[in-house]
């Protein structure tokens, strides 16, 4: 970028350096094993967790830092990219699922689950999507039923991220069929009966990202493992959507700026008719385009982690920024792929897996379909506008 990135001090610029020394010493060594093997290594966990980056935002007594500064968790995005790979999902664990322990558990729930997941001997996922049921989460079938002492689980979730590695994962099931948006969050551990784990599942991309399918067949999951109130579960979900989206938006940004950079090291290198490829106008201006585009939208994403650490980020706002960011990082990653020639279609150079890794980022945490419809309901248009 040409522009200066001002909202970092230099406290942050510190950490920047020591995240990317973990990720380069931790991360990169084993980025195409874990790529083969469809998921990254537990312990890279607990290695993360040694170095202070899981559940920063965290309390003291809970085995963080008390940080919850936004940028600290943009920077290890940011870095993990650069240096490692998309697909280590630290921030899903941190960033995601074990905030909704924090503000939902109670005393009981907090002290047993979130010093280990600081540690990473205890990694976190989240269960909601289902076979039939992606965006609209109403659409959610999975139930738990009332029980003497607790509650009997009985469903199936697909495209789950952590799925395999996950020691605890919090499951949202039906929980009154009178009602049809009573929902509850509930924390299903490893290892209990009736709770099953499918295939690993193959994707286009993320390849070091491990996703799964669930099973639930009459898992009897106590009382003291359900989160919050059982018929608020959608609206808790809710509460944690804009910060999702954010978090997307810096992936993709970081992901985008790092195909750049390679793009622009291979042109430099690259001869054709007795010059480098980027001496050729079309390359220049196309490469000279997405970095305008990126400077602009790095700018403003910048903004808008400040906006959340001052409490003011809203749904519309995140949802553009997921939008715009999402659909920059797949038409920039495909002109650099173009850049590249034959060389950008082979799996040994690294723009041809950013290419497949990026495609999901218009589809997870919200389709930008879904994204255009939170945009233009805040705009007054709605499907029945008489």
């Amino acid at each position: 970028m040409s522009t200066r990135r001002r909202i970092f001090e230099a406290e942050h610029e510190l950490f920047r350096e020591s995240v990317a020394r973990f990720v380069t010493n931790e991360v990169a060594p084993h980025v195409d094993e874990w790529r083969r093997a469809g998921r990254c290594d537990r312990a890279i966990f607990e290695a993360a967790g040694a170095q202070g980056l899981l559940l920063m935002w965290a309390d003291e007594q809970y085995g963080g830092a008390g940080v919850r500064d936004f940028r600290y968790e943009q920077i290890v995005y940011e870095e993990m990219i650069r240096h490692g790979d998309i697909g280590v999902y630290l921030t899903l664990h941190s960033r995601l699922v074990a905030p909704y322990i924090a503000r939902l558990g109670t005393d009981e729930q907090k002290a047993c689950l979130l010093p280990e997941a600081a540690t990473g001997k205890r990694i976190l996922a989240i269960a909601m999507t289902e076979p039939g049921t992606g965006s609209d989460l109403a659409g959610i079938r999975t139930r738990a039923q009332r029980t003497a002492g607790g509650w009997l689980l009985n469903g199936a979730k697909t495209y789950i991220s952590n799925g395999i590695n996950a020691d605890t994962t919090i499951v949202v099931a039906r929980t009154d069929p009178d009602q049809p948006r009573a929902f509850g969050l509930f924390l299903v551990e490893r290892g209990m009966p009736g709770f099953e784990r499918g295939r690993r599942l193959d994707k286009l991309g993320l390849d070091a990202q491990d996703t799964a399918e669930l099973f639930f067949d009459q898992v009897f999951v106590p009382d003291a493992n359900l989160l919050g109130d059982p018929v608020k579960g959608l609206s808790y979900l809710a509460e944690g959507l804009a910060e999702e989206r954010l978090l997307s938006a810096c992936q993709s940004l970081a992901h985008a700026q790092v195909a750049l950079d390679i793009t622009l090291d291979y042109v430099k290198q690259r001869r054709a008719f007795g010059r480098p490829i980027g001496a050729f106008q079309n390359t220049r201006f196309v490469l000279a385009r997405k970095y305008a585009e990126l400077d602009a939208m790095q700018t403003w994403i910048d903004t808008l982690v400040m906006e959340h650490n001052a409490g003011h980020l809203d749904a519309v706002s995140a949802a553009s920024a997921k939008l715009l960011t999402s659909e920059l990082e797949g038409r920039l990653i495909d002109e650099c792929l173009q850049l590249h020639g034959g060389a950008g279609y082979m799996e040994e150079y690294r723009i041809s897996r950013m290419y497949r890794d990026a495609r999901v980022s218009r589809i997870y945490a919200g389709t930008s379909e879904i994204m255009l419809e939170i945009i233009s309901r805040s705009l007054g248009l709605r499907e029945n506008m008489d």
